[in-house]
């Protein structure tokens, strides 16, 4: 009770940190959209342009609202979701919007997007586990379910989930323009052939691998539960 105390604190300062960088992010691209060049030029080759930081701060001002998700949630359906959850949702969103997107480190760091999947991934695993023992209450009834089960659901979960995101780039590329699938380089050039398919691909082979960490690690946790049960 007590480390669950000192867990809902450090959420709560997360919390704030993660709100307040994403309230200075929207002036900050709102300002810069006034300041950006309307198309890309020689002279700005390789610079962001209006629609950049039009997306941009678009995308700060919905993960704003989205921080306070996990509240709604439990609000809604009378739930308690594990602060550790809590704490990995919210440093996902500072770690995709503002060092990803405002921060540009989806570019300057070659592998922040792969890192970016392996830890959603893992999240995704994480609440899969969170979602069986809601619905089935394995705590509060003692209901024994195989840790087999419980895995192979929640890797399902992360997976599912996974996709249904890859689903949404393809679909933002091809409505609203955008470049979440990196398609395009920094420098402008689209890409062609397999080249394309590699950011995808990549994304679903990283998001394999980290569910599939996290949801070994709970099969061997359930697992001796199980067992010391007995």
């Amino acid at each position: 009770m007590k480390s669950e105390r000192k867990w809902g604190k450090r959420k709560k300062i997360i919390l704030i940190i993660v709100l307040v960088t994403l309230l200075v992010s929207i002036f900050y691209t709102v300002y810069m959209f006034i300041q950006a060049p309307t198309v890309v030029g020689v002279e700005n080759d390789g610079e962001r342009v209006k629609s950049d930081y039009f997306l941009l701060s678009l995308q700060c001002g919905v993960a704003s609202i989205l921080v306070f998700l996990p509240r709604k949630i439990e609000n809604r359906f009378q739930v308690q979701i594990p602060n550790i959850i809590q704490i990995m949702y919210l440093i996902f969103l500072f770690l995709s919007i503002f060092l990803g997107e405002v921060s540009n480190f989806y570019y300057r760091v070659p592998i922040w997007d792969r890192i970016l999947h392996f830890f959603s991934a893992g999240m995704l695993g994480t609440i899969g586990f969170f979602l069986v023992d809601i619905w089935t209450g394995m705590d509060k009834k003692h209901v024994q379910i195989s840790p087999g089960i419980v895995s192979f659901f929640s890797f399902c979960f992360a997976m599912t989930a996974s996709t249904i995101w890859e689903i949404y780039e393809y679909t933002s590329d091809g409505i609203l323009k955008t470049n979440m699938q990196k398609y395009i380089s920094y420098e402008h050039e689209v890409l062609a052939g397999r080249n394309v398919l590699f950011d995808t691909m990549g994304d679903l082979l990283v998001n394999t691998l980290g569910a599939l960490m996290v949801v070994l690690i709970g099969y061997f946790y359930l697992h001796r539960n199980l067992k010391n049960s007995k």
